[in-house]
């Protein structure tokens, strides 16, 4: 029997240590098709070590030119192949695993990639709530790397970047906004649409979801405002894709 996906991903001390909206994004697609996997946790300093040591393609370049190295990243033993980024990985995915539910419907690949870059965009506002919050939740030895290349790339303490008073009020309206644009473009499918493609899920739901689930992790605060907007859009989102959760 060939051995399964090694999935590599990012530990925290949350109970199933999953944490991580770019992550789960693979996690969900992993789940959906029902392929074999297991992963393997990775603090932040051994990523790059990692990344060189499988052969892993950096996903974007530094300031300062060098490669930057992220996951997810998937090592499928049986092709060989070490596949970077999560929306390469659900089309690699879809490739290899063919008789599997597709994540990328066929002839989609261009514009699941247009939702990924508008959809980033609309998200921007809840990074500065989501940074802190999560590295509160890592592990020591990523904790203190997080806080120490974060802190000098912003020039401001992680504390310092969370919005506070009156400027949580105009910031956190704007991560309602951001959602709600997302919300009229599943909407626009059709009365009662659950998914942005109709009635089945696809990638673009599960990259979604990736950031949803991570602010219910994080921000249970705020989740508890946020599971109540768009008539209980992003609660219903969860519940629907909640037996692809499972952390193997």
């Amino acid at each position: 029997m060939t051995p399964p996906i090694v999935f590599y991903d990012i530990p925290s001390t949350l109970p199933n240590k999953a944490w991580s909206p770019n992550t789960w994004k693979t996690r969900y697609a992993l789940n959906y098709k029902g392929v074999p996997y297991t992963t393997v946790w990775v603090e932040y300093p051994d990523i790059e070590p990692l990344c060189r040591d499988i052969g892993a393609t950096p996903t974007s370049t530094k300031a300062d030119g060098r490669p930057h190295y992220t996951l997810p990243i998937i090592h499928d033993p049986s092709t060989g192949l070490v596949v970077s980024d999560s929306t390469k990985i659900a089309a690699y995915l879809d490739a290899t695993y063919s008789d599997t539910p597709r994540l990328i419907p066929f002839g989609t690949m261009g514009l699941q990639r247009a939702f990924e870059a508008a959809a980033q965009s609309l998200l921007a506002p809840v990074t500065q709530y989501g940074h802190p919050a999560a590295n509160a939740k890592l592990n020591p030895t990523s904790e203190a790397y997080i806080r120490r290349t974060r802190e000098a790339m912003w020039r401001k303490t992680l504390e310092e970047l969370t919005p506070k008073g009156a400027e949580d009020v105009v910031q956190w309206a704007k991560v309602k906004e951001g959602f709600g644009k997302m919300d009229e473009w599943i909407g626009a499918s059709g009365e009662g649409s659950a998914y942005i493609m109709g009635d089945a899920p696809c990638y673009a739901d599960m990259w979604i979801a990736g950031y949803v689930v991570w602010i219910k992790l994080i921000l249970p605060d705020k989740w508890e405002d946020m599971k109540l907007w768009h008539g209980g859009r992003w609660a219903t989102l969860l519940q629907n894709l909640e037996k692809y959760e499972t952390v193997m």
